[in-house]
């Protein structure tokens, strides 16, 4: 890698995020892919130590992470962008939030931080993205959802339930 500049870094910062947030409003995931991506792109979340997803790959990327993960329920999430911070080595670190439906009765968002370190290939391509949030908050925030009425069933069945299962297991394994 040959580095890239402070501008070519932020603009494709600037294509991820308005990305995102016509696909929060679409809740179409996997139209942006192919031209945000490198083809070898490795992408990776850590749940908490409960779960890893790990995608290799476009193909893999949009089966998991914007395929499969964003199919179970996640309908009227955004996931508006805070800040993006530059560094040097063609990286990026994306602060974002988790953003449920609705708002809360003092007109605060249902929402948890995220944040992403993306590298850079020198076509301005991700070729690397890892994502982290705190899972608990994470949980605590669909709880908060589910008793307003705004969480998803098919969401809660399908991601949150098992999640605390899983979360609740390595809790009780490590005492």
């Amino acid at each position: 890698m040959s580095g890239l500049t402070e501008q070519a870094l932020r603009a494709t910062a600037e294509k991820l995020i308005s990305a995102h947030q016509e696909a929060s409003q679409t809740d179409d995931w996997l139209f942006f892919v192919d031209e945000l991506y490198a083809v070898d792109c490795i992408y990776t979340c850590q749940y908490a130590g409960v779960m890893d997803v790990t995608a290799s790959g476009i193909d893999e990327i949009k089966a998991t992470h914007y395929g499969r993960d964003m199919q179970v329920g996640w309908e009227g999430w955004t996931f508006p962008y805070m800040g993006v911070y530059t560094g040097v080595g063609n990286k990026l670190v994306t602060h974002w939030m988790n953003r449920g439906p609705g708002q809360r009765a003092d007109g605060s968002f249902y929402e948890t931080p995220g944040i992403s370190f993306l590298t850079l290939n020198d076509e301005s391509k991700i070729c690397r993205q890892l994502d982290m949030f705190d899972l608990a908050h994470q949980m605590k925030l669909c709880d908060d959802l589910d008793a307003a009425n705004l969480l998803s069933a098919q969401l809660k069945d399908q991601w949150v339930l098992p999640m605390k299962a899983r979360l609740a297991t390595q809790i009780a394994c490590n005492q």
